[in-house]
This record gives structure tokens, sequence and C-alpha cells, in this order.
């Protein structure tokens, strides 16, 4: 029994250095491709932009700005609100008087058409897309100029069906308010809580060091079936073919679902190597854990299988492990000492900042892969999810129901 469960634990710490050295090398590789797609933009259709917003998160005016300076020949904006009174609305108004030139368009409607708000808001903003090509994108992406120009150029391929991009957290700046209303330092800006800031960093290290690695590595060996609101490309007639946002209405994991009938059409997916960036704001610890979960969550009600064993992924964690089970062989120790060595390595290559914020955070490493194993674990436990104040119970099918 003791040399049987010494082969189990050396076999885990050699998965879990495997899985540390793999996702290291394909971030590696990433971060030096070079564009699939690169032509010009001069004669490129024109494109409408949706964005579905919804309050004034954290750094939204940076964020919306980005999109404003894209460096394209001809494309639409058009911002959806499900309330007069939305946060967002000033920013928009701002931008338009920044932006004079721009083509801008302003939906405010609450008509909902399913459970998932915020295919709802796309449903209802729709229709004041002028052109043929459509970019939908969360509202907590910033982009660069040629954003516009990298994502769509794939669709000029008519096997192209849908074009998505990874992403990666930037955590909120100090001195960025969570909530419009806060009051003003002398500074002129009103400083995150000390509790904020950790969560949103351990938010960005959720994204950056266990989320965007497994989504590359799985991209790396074939897997097609990733589909980001980062950034969803199309052309509406491919939209329209599939049947429309509005099968989306009442399913979770949205995105998923409208790959998966991009690809049931006989078209493809194509992720683009380009990442866009998402600001990670939490207003704490335990709105940090109910985010958590929704992805996690979204991810089991789309790849249920998958999911389940996704445990290499959790490497440091999983060689931690390893060692009381091999009853402290050298080699789990060795293989311990590599998982750690790469999971440090590769905190430092996808972590934003100078060297001492990047020193800082990586003391965050063993609380952040404990939290993600719990989380993990929880989330086998019930159904259910806290979107916008809203708690849903999640079907098998992946619909979801409101609860109260």
């Amino acid at each position: 029994m003791h040399e049987v469960s010494a082969i189990v634990g050396v076999l885990l710490a050699s998965v879990a250095a495997l899985y540390a050295l793999l996702t290291l090398a394909i971030m590696a590789l990433h971060r030096h491709a070079r564009p699939a797609f690169s032509g010009p933009a001069a004669g490129s259709p024109p494109v409408s932009v949706l964005k579905a917003l919804c309050g004034a998160e954290p750094g939204l005016y940076q964020q919306l700005r980005s999109f404003c300076r894209q460096n394209y020949p001809s494309f639409q904006l058009v911002f959806g609100v499900r309330d007069a009174d939305d946060a967002a609305l000033p920013i928009v108004r701002r931008l338009q008087t920044e932006f004079p030139a721009l083509d801008m368009a302003v939906v405010v409607d609450a008509t909902l058409h399913g459970c998932n708000n915020k295919i709802s808001n796309l449903i209802n903003m729709l229709p004041h897309a002028r052109h043929g090509w459509l970019v939908m994108a969360d509202s907590d992406i910033s982009v660069p100029p040629d954003y516009l120009r990298r994502v769509t150029a794939p669709l000029a391929i008519a096997r192209v069906g849908l074009v998505t991009c990874p992403y990666f957290g930037r955590p909120a700046a100090p001195s960025v308010a969570l909530e419009p209303q806060a009051r003003l330092t002398e500074a002129g800006h009103s400083p995150l809580p000390r509790t904020a800031r950790l969560a949103s960093q351990l938010g960005a290290q959720f994204i950056n060091e266990w989320f965007m690695p497994s989504v590359l590595l799985a991209a790396a060996f074939g897997a097609r079936n990733f589909v980001s609101g980062a950034t969803i490309a199309m052309r509406a007639e491919v939209l329209a073919a599939i049947g429309g946002l509005p099968r989306l209405a009442d399913l979770l994991a949205d995105d998923y679902r409208l790959g998966e009938l991009v690809r049931r059409h006989g078209l493809t997916v194509h992720l683009s190597e380009l990442a866009v960036e998402t600001t990670t704001s939490e207003a704490g610890l335990a709105s940090l854990c109910r985010h958590e979960l929704r992805w996690l969550r979204t991810i089991q009600s789309s790849q249920p299988l998958g999911y389940a064993c996704c445990f290499p992924s959790f490497s440091l964690a999983l060689a931690l492990l390893a060692v009381p089970i091999s009853h402290a062989q050298p080699v789990t120790l060795w293989l311990l000492g590599i998982t750690a060595l790469a999971r440090i390595v590769l905190h430092y290559f996808v972590t934003s900042g100078g060297s001492w914020q990047r020193t800082r955070q990586l003391v965050l490493l063993p609380l952040r892969e404990a939290l993600l194993v719990a989380l993990w674990a929880w989330s086998f436990r019930r159904r259910e999810i806290v979107w916008r104040e809203q708690r849903y119970e999640i079907g098998q099918d992946g619909s979801l129901y409101r609860v109260g």
C-alpha cells in the first residue's frame, strides 16, 4: 500500500508540473504570436459595435473611449441601457460631446426577452445597428486602436462565422471609486478600500493565471469551443441564419452557446491572437466569491464533464497534495519545486506593473490557489448564481430561472 500511494503521489505531482510548464509555454507563445489575418482597414465593410451597459462601473469612461478611438474607416457605436436613470448614460453623453463626428446611437429600452438581461439589452439594441458586420463587446473591456481592424479581418473569409478574443485582467486602480457617488478626497479621487483592492487583485489573478492559460492551452490542442463576451464579431447574416439572439435569452453561457450554434451551421470560430483587457473591480471578498462562482458555474453549465475533470489546472494545489500522498518522496518534492517555479514565472509574465508591484502580488498566490479550489468544490453543491443582485437557478440545460 505504501508503494501504491507513492506511485500515485508521483503521478499527481508529474501531472501538476507538466500542466504548469505547458501553460507557461503557451502564454509565452501567445505573447509573441503574429496576426493570422492582417488585411488593411481601407475598404473594409462598415461595422456596428454593440455595447450593452448597466451602471457606471470603475473605469467605464476610459473603456468606452477606447472604442471611440478606433483606426477603422467606418463604424457605428450602439450603446444600450434598460433604465433612463442608468449611471452609464452621462458617460455616454460625455463621449458624444467629445467625439461629435462619430456615429453613436443610444438605446433606452427596458423590454425583457428572457432571464439573461444582457442578451435582452442586445436584442433591444440590434434593430439600431446599421451595418452588416457586428461586434458585441462587454462594457468592461479596453481595446487598442487597431482592435476593430484585427477582430473583423477574419470575417472576410466565408468559412469564419464568429471571431472572439482572449482577455486579461487588470485590477481596478487604487484611486478609482467603486460607486460614482462616492465622496472625493482632496486629490480628486475616491480610493478603493483595502479589501476591494485585494479582491480586485485576486480577480485579475483568476483570469490571468488560471482561466486564460487554461483556455489557450485547450485551444493549442485543438479545442474550438471558447467564445467570450469580451469580443464577439459576426456577420449579421450568420447571426440571422442561426436563429438570432432570442435563442440565447434564457441561457447562462450565452457566448458558449452562440459559438456552438455557429459550428453547427458549418462555420468556424476563430480565436484572435489579439488579447483585450478587462478591469477587475470588486467591492470585497464576498463580491469576488459570488462573481467567480458565477464564472465557474457558467463553465460547468456548458461543459460539465470537462469542468469536473479540470483539477489538473489547480497545479500548485495538486503538487502540494501529492507530497503527503507520496510520503514526501524526493522526486515529488522536486516536481513540487518545478510546479511552484513555473507558477511564479507565469505570475511575473502575465502581471502588469513594476517589479515591486508584481512581487507584492506574488504573496497572494497561495490564497488565490486555495480560494479557487474551494470555489470549484463549492460549485458542485448548488446550481445557483447571483448576477446583478438577482438570484437565479441554473437548469440542467444551462437555462436561467429567476428565484424570488
